[in-house]
């Protein structure tokens, strides 16, 4: 019952942190969204290792790290899927792959699962896919590039989860610091050369129908850094407290969290569809919480 708990709030807050992170997008460059999260999560992630005293180690410092790039490599590859569209299609495809991957790993090192738990995780990927399908009339089947790297974002994701349950158990949150750092670093990097090529305006984009002052903007940014961070440190407990199957397959819900704050602050309509997938995840959490 406790994993699935954490296995749906991280999921709520990696949807809250997404429709955060998108928001800010809206005046500023992605890459400088991007950024503000990964520093903002260091710090929280770095302020709460040194309070809990946590040990590194090589292990825990290699596999944080190998998460890292995976993590970076698949938001990255998201977002260029995303774009090129259509979402209806791509971002379904990624949420189902995130959880994919993990379960495979999780079968071929002999996780013990009971029976009726394998027909509760089907029916959550079923949820996952229906919950983050976005219709839409113009919607054009996806070009073979565009596919590839919802594929590739899907993998990359379930490689992040691996990474960070292979991480040694007492090593504390060490893994999710050397992930932040490093996807801080490389971050950083890629701003400082986008403005170095283009000057510091090209991290703003111009002005558009949303309207939000600079205080309310970084704060709602930050916010998504917090809230992401969180959702990392929660599939990180519940890796190691219960399965890291069950976790990963209800973290790949986190569009609902997305749809739900959208529907509750922009008044954007909930499909019927989703509400059924909604409806779906509410069913496999409860069956995976005998």
């Amino acid at each position: 019952m406790l994993t699935v708990l954490i296995g749906l709030i991280a999921a709520l807050a990696f949807g809250a942190a997404d429709f955060a992170g998108g928001m800010g997008a809206k005046r500023l460059h992605a890459v400088a969204v991007t950024g503000v999260v990964a520093l903002v999560g260091l710090i929280v992630l770095a302020s709460v290792s040194l309070l809990a005293g946590d040990t590194w180690s090589v292990q825990s410092a290699l596999w944080g790290g190998l998460s890292g790039l995976a993590g970076l490599g698949a938001i990255g590859l998201l977002y260029a899927c995303l774009a090129r569209g259509p979402m209806s299609v791509l971002s379904p495809t990624t949420a189902v792959l995130s959880a994919l991957v993990p379960m495979t790993w999780g079968a071929l090192t002999g996780d013990a699962l009971s029976a009726y738990v394998y027909p509760a995780l089907a029916l959550a990927l079923v949820a996952a896919v229906l919950v983050g399908f976005i219709p839409d009339q113009r919607a054009i089947r996806p070009t073979a590039t565009a596919l590839m790297m919802a594929v590739g974002s899907g993998l990359l994701i379930g490689l992040f989860y691996i990474f960070i349950d292979i991480a040694p158990a007492e090593s504390g949150i060490t893994p999710l610091v050397a992930n932040r750092a490093i996807q801080s670093a490389l971050v950083v990097v890629v701003i400082l050369a986008l403005v170095r090529r283009k000057g510091f305006r090209s991290l703003i984009k111009p002005d558009t129908q949303w309207v939000m002052s600079w205080r309310r903007l970084w704060s709602l940014v930050i916010l998504g850094g917090v809230l992401d961070v969180t959702a990392n440190i929660l599939i990180l407990t519940g890796f190691r407290l219960g399965d890291m199957t069950i976790v990963a397959v209800l973290t790949a819900l986190y569009p609902a969290g997305t749809i739900l704050l959208a529907a509750l602050v922009l008044r954007e309509r909930i499909q019927p569809i989703q509400w059924v997938g909604l409806a779906l995840a509410l069913i496999a959490s409860m069956l995976l919480a005998q």
